[in-house]
């Protein structure tokens, strides 16, 4: 592995976008004290987004790209697109790159890209595991975690914790301009292609646990389900 790339698709996240830009810096930072050889990478894409979102970007000094699709799965595609090109142009293959996928409203753990990175010599693909933070009903709470095991090796996908090699997305076409779900159709042709993949907790990535996010049937609104049912 030669590069990383993080990609961070965001719409009108000027609010929670720094907290994400910040855990992303530190996980980079500790990243290239462990592996200096690395070129190491972040674009947020910019989905018509009408709030101060790009101004943030701006202050955080990392790459952006700016887009008007308003599909979270063409969203995600463009910015993985967009980090082969940036490593293509630092002479760096697809087969060299790993891309490291996050939300704006999800903050990683300092250690995520080291962890990711750390199996990336072994396997072409890291499903992750996240955990709502800022959920003000106890019991919404530990009814979600009910119905999650953060273990290793569990059957969990989210977008906002999830890492591949760039020619085996290649490979498999991308993320598929879907409105929902993205993340699980693209791991499951990822695991359909390649027995080379792992599940696991080691790097657990806090997700906003607010009740209405950018996607009406994404995980905001899985947590309103949720809430409804405990109510």
């Amino acid at each position: 592995m030669r590069a990383v790339h993080v990609v961070v698709p965001a719409r009108d996240e000027a609010e929670l976008l720094p907290r994400c830009l910040e855990s992303v810096e530190r996980a980079r930072c500790l990243l290239r004290t462990c592996r200096p050889d690395l070129f190491i990478d972040v674009t947020v894409v910019l989905d018509g987004c009408l709030d101060d979102t790009p101004l943030v970007v701006e202050a955080a000094r990392v790459g952006s790209l700016e887009v008007d699709l308003g599909v979270v799965g063409a969203t995600r595609d463009a910015g993985v697109r967009r980090a082969v090109e940036v490593a293509a142009e630092e002479g760096v293959t697809p087969d060299e790159l790993w891309v490291a996928c996050t939300d704006a409203d999800s903050a990683v753990p300092a250690h995520w890209l080291v962890s990711q990175v750390g199996l990336a010599d072994s396997v072409d693909l890291v499903v992750g595991t996240v955990e709502p933070v800022g959920c003000a009903d106890p019991g919404l709470l530990a009814h979600w975690r009910e119905r999650h095991e953060l273990v290793e090796g569990h059957t969990h996908v989210h977008g906002a914790n999830l890492g591949f090699r760039a020619s085996t997305f290649l490979d498999v076409g991308g993320f598929a301009p879907l409105p929902l779900h993205e993340d699980v159709d693209l791991v499951r042709r990822l695991r359909a292609h390649t027995d080379r993949w792992v599940a696991t907790d080691s790097a657990r990535v806090a997700t906003s646990a607010r009740s209405h996010g950018r996607s009406p049937h994404g995980f905001a609104g899985y947590l309103s389900d949720l809430a409804e049912e405990v109510s």
